[in-house]
């Protein structure tokens, strides 16, 4: 009994590569792949590089050896895509990495967090530097800034954004009105970032007065980003509920914007607020803009409709490019780098909101 069962196996395993199959190769191919970067100079790149292109020929070359030319093929593609994914990744993964190994000793500084760069003088980095002494300077007051200024141009933005979108897909019906406006959207879609600063600053150098620099202006010229991002976002979305839905609650008597308020929005909310979440990190990293609107200060400004605000991305940028002692610029250095981890943070944070009120707000699909 059991050596009929052993030739059965051995039947539906003929032709085909042992399950290690491979794990050998890859060995195989890590191990040539230090010979060969041995004898050229050995780098980890380098290394990577040539031991996945050694694995995809051994394995490809076994496969057809012992599975024919069918099985080779598909083991080919599958190299290919996984290649691709992989070389996707990389710069990902590196920069996850870098700024974690940079950024983690700024955001581990005492007070980091809780204080802001006034007072803050080269002569404190020098000492830093010279003596061992504490870094001092935080980015209490650019984070603030950003929050204030973000949050503001959100407020803007979504509305107006979606709005247009529930106008587009639901009203438009390809009316000149509407092809005006989705050219015009896609024409905002490629405006530099550099522009849309300028013009919140021309904008409210017309209205207010010459030299205006507020986080209110930041925020306009965020939402000029922002809203394109939104309404294309939120269009498509709203595109995919299906009409079922929508003839269904005329049927009962329901007017066409409680249709749209209770059901096509409700059905949609989940594509809709990765799309908000996707419009906030395309300007949260901003930096252009917000230096021509809004400036850059060193203290602490909870008023977003008066005076200058700094943020995170000019706070790097600052930090990097005039340090705070140009003969010591350790500390700017890791200031900067701390900055740009709290802001990946957010950005993450934001991604996990957004989750988390897609999963609330989604339509129940149980009984």
């Amino acid at each position: 009994m059991s050596a009929t069962v052993v030739r059965k196996r051995s039947a539906l395993t003929k032709g085909q590569l042992p399950k290690f199959a491979p794990y050998i190769v890859l060995a195989v191919a890590l191990i040539v792949g230090a010979a060969i970067l041995a004898l050229i100079g050995f780098n980890a790149f380098g290394w990577g590089i040539v031991s996945a292109i050694l694995f995809a020929v051994g394995l490809v070359s076994w496969s057809g050896a012992v599975e024919g030319a069918r099985k080779a093929k598909d083991k080919l593609a599958t190299c290919l895509v996984v290649g691709a994914f992989l070389i996707a990744l990389l710069p990902l993964i590196s920069v996850i990495v870098t700024v974690l190994v940079n950024g983690i000793p700024g955001l581990i500084t005492p007070g980091f967090l809780g204080t802001s760069m006034n007072g803050v003088t080269g002569a404190f980095d020098n000492k830093a530097v010279e003596e061992g002494a504490p870094v001092l300077g935080g980015i209490y007051h650019a984070l603030l800034g950003t929050i204030q200024i973000t949050l503001l141009a959100t407020v803007i933005s979504v509305p107006v954004g979606l709005l247009t979108s529930i106008y587009l897909v639901e009203y438009g019906n390809d009316r000149p009105l509407a092809r005006a406006i989705t050219f015009f959207v896609d024409v905002m879609t490629g405006i530099p970032s550099i522009v849309a600063g300028l013009f919140a600053a021309a904008f409210f150098f017309a209205i207010v007065g010459p030299g205006t620099k507020t986080g209110a202006v930041a925020a306009v010229a965020l939402s000029v980003l922002m809203i394109p991002v939104v309404v294309r976002s939120s269009e498509e979305m709203l595109k995919i509920v299906p009409n079922e839905l929508r003839e269904a609650s005329y049927a009962l008597g329901v007017r066409k914007w409680r249709t749209i308020t209770k059901v096509v929005i409700p059905t949609a909310i989940s594509g809709i607020a990765s799309g908000v979440t996707l419009a906030i990190a395309r300007v949260i990293g901003e930096t252009a803009p917000i230096l021509v609107t809004a400036g850059f200060a060193t203290t602490i400004n909870n008023n977003v409709f008066g005076g200058w605000m700094a943020s995170l991305p000019t706070f790097i940028y600052t930090q990097i490019l005039n340090p705070t002692s140009p003969s010591n610029p350790g500390p700017s250095d890791q200031r900067a780098w701390g900055a740009a981890l709290v802001l990946i943070i957010l950005v993450m944070l934001l991604n996990l909101g957004a989750r988390l009120i897609a999963r609330l707000f989604a339509p129940k699909t149980g009984r």
